[in-house]
């Protein structure tokens, strides 16, 4: 299971305008309206998502809210990481900036900056099954990008190109609305191309020193969150390589992590945790990924997770989702 701050779910919820039922939305994510805002709080990745596909799905036309949730973003919402960003010398040293500390908003999104001869891309990878909530998600997380690069610069910044991997929502009208540039769907990667000047511009805010007595704040924070989501990460993915010749015992996989049983158990029981909750985080998120991504028939996705027999997968597939597996795959391939 990955994490996203729940800073971005307000936004979001924000952004849906006031016929929401806030307080209902909020409770499903185990949120309340008036929590302290910040960074820390993390929501699960999946339910992130379903939050964007409820609320677009309410939505007349949602092609704009993935933008109007970016458009909603400041600095000073992202704690410590917002004022680094700002401090930064320059707008390449902002996105440097997210490049190494975005893992303090959340685990299955990376930042990359890339050099290309017009200037350098900023790149969003991010990983999981590539439902309707994490394309808007990707194009929210853009746009929130573009918010804070022009909020920090004492100039208007236009990119050159938006890069989207899925294909383009009916039209591109609003993109290029909001980001001021041409933008290619079903590209390659996702991401923004900036131009060399807007790139090497100074900052509104830059402060090379300030920047400075940052980094050990954000390098403390950095080491704390990776320190809580490895072990479940590893066992995570170790888990699911096995899961194609049955359901792996955690004896089996405390050896391959180089613990005892006793102590994966204690482990995992400090993060709030269990193996059988992971064996299901990890048998549920291969399936969807199968599902979506694959040709396979819903019997090899059966065997491919780990089940015995097609009918205990689709019994198992109906509580995580609340949709038969033919049911979720017509559901996200055809949205």
């Amino acid at each position: 299971m990955g994490v996203i701050t729940a800073l971005f779910a307000r936004k979001v919820i924000d952004a849906a305008g006031p016929d929401v039922d806030r307080a209902a939305l909020f409770a499903r994510l185990g949120l309340a309206p008036d929590d302290p805002p910040g960074v820390k709080r993390m929501v699960p990745d999946a339910d992130y998502y379903a939050l964007l596909e409820e609320i677009a799905a309410a939505l007349p036309d949602a092609r704009d809210f993935p933008l109007r949730v970016g458009a909603s973003m400041r600095c000073d919402d992202y704690g410590a990481f917002g004022m680094a960003w700002k401090t930064a010398p320059t707008l390449r040293g902002s996105l440097e900036r997210a490049e190494r500390y975005a893992r303090l908003l959340t685990s299955v999104a990376e930042h990359e900056v890339r050099d290309d001869p017009r200037g350098a891309f900023f790149l969003l990878h991010r990983s999981g099954v590539r439902r309707l909530g994490l394309r808007l998600s990707n194009e929210a997380t853009l746009a929130s990008a573009m918010a804070i690069m022009r909020e920090v610069s004492p100039e208007p910044v236009t990119p050159l190109e938006v890069h989207l991997q899925h294909a383009t929502p009916g039209t591109a009208n609003a993109h290029e609305a909001y980001f001021g540039c041409p933008i290619r769907f079903d590209a390659d990667l996702d991401g923004i191309l900036i131009g060399e000047a807007d790139l090497s511009r100074s900052n509104r805010l830059g402060d090379a020193a300030l920047a400075r007595f940052l980094a050990p704040q954000l390098e403390e924070e950095l080491a704390a969150v990776t320190r809580e989501t490895s072990f479940e990460q590893v066992l995570l993915r170790r888990v699911s390589d096995h899961l194609s010749a049955g359901p792996p015992r955690a004896a089996a996989m405390a050896r391959e992590m180089g613990v005892s049983e006793r102590t994966l158990h204690r482990r995992l029981s400090e993060e709030g945790l269990s193996f059988q909750g992971i064996l299901e985080k990890a048998r549920r998120r291969l399936a969807e990924g199968l599902l979506v991504q694959s040709d396979h028939s819903i019997a090899e996705i059966a065997f491919l997770t780990g089940f015995a027999e097609q009918s205990s997968f689709t019994r198992a597939f109906k509580r995580w989702s609340e949709r038969t597996p033919a049911a979720f795959r017509d559901h996200h391939r055809n949205r």
